[in-house]
């Protein structure tokens, strides 16, 4: 074997999952449904019991989920789902609108038939998941309608500085999209952000993408807020 061959055989890396990599992803997505709610301890025996893994590979999978944001370790009490306070509410989407608001107007501009196609499936999903009451199907839909969006304006970075910030507000998505209300506001403005790609007008793309965060963010800090209140009345009276 020459020295390159050698070097490629030395560097080359085999594409298979490790335990880790899989007990994290099946962890997020447990996180990103819902199943997983924020605030919940994440018992390190039960996990184990419920994924037939060791120990060692879940405390692996937690530590990257932390890493993510996802899971937060509290003292005394070990490791939990993240929960979102207002002041990181506000600031995440505040960053989310500069950069969603970027990618849309990318996504109009580019107009790749691939991308619009893949936008209004996820919309046409969103929709019907809305009609049959079914939550989950819904939370699937919008995180394929913005990985849609997200992917579509072509550049890596807004990309890589998105997709963590999403995975974040997934935390609030699923309780604030269960309000009626919220549901019809929310389906009007996506289907609005779509027809603006769809139609290649990127000024109207980004701002329907800013007013759908914006909007989003006025539910999202209303409902923190109301949480909120209880647990601090609650600590007052104790």
């Amino acid at each position: 074997m020459d020295k390159r061959g050698e070097l490629q055989f030395t560097l080359r890396i085999e594409d298979v999952p490790t335990v880790r990599s899989m007990v994290a992803q099946k962890l997020r997505e447990a996180i990103m449904s819902g199943r997983l709610k924020p605030g919940q301890r994440l018992v390190e025996r039960e996990l184990c019991e419920m994924m037939g893994v060791s120990r060692p590979s879940i405390r692996e999978a937690l530590r990257v989920l932390e890493a993510d944001g996802l899971v937060n370790t509290i003292p005394h009490r070990g490791p939990v789902v993240s929960t979102i306070s207002l002041e990181e509410a506000k600031q995440l989407y505040a960053a989310r609108a500069v950069l969603e608001g970027f990618a849309g107007r990318e996504c109009a501009r580019l107009r790749d038939p691939d991308v619009v196609r893949r936008i209004g499936d996820a919309l046409a999903r969103l929709k019907a998941a809305f009609a049959e009451g079914d939550l989950t199907a819904a939370l699937e839909a919008k995180t394929d309608f913005y990985a849609a969006l997200i992917g579509g304006c072509q550049n890596a970075f807004i990309e890589r500085m998105l997709r963590p910030l999403h995975d974040r507000i997934t935390l609030l998505r699923i309780t604030s999209m269960s309000h009626p209300k919220r549901i019809n506001k929310s389906l009007r403005e996506v289907t609005a952000i779509w027809r603006a790609i769809q139609n290649g007008d990127p000024d109207l793309a980004e701002q329907c993408c800013v007013d759908h965060v914006k909007a989003a963010a006025v539910a999202a800090l209303s409902m923190i807020e109301q949480t909120s209140a209880p647990r601090e009345k609650a600590v007052v009276e104790e």
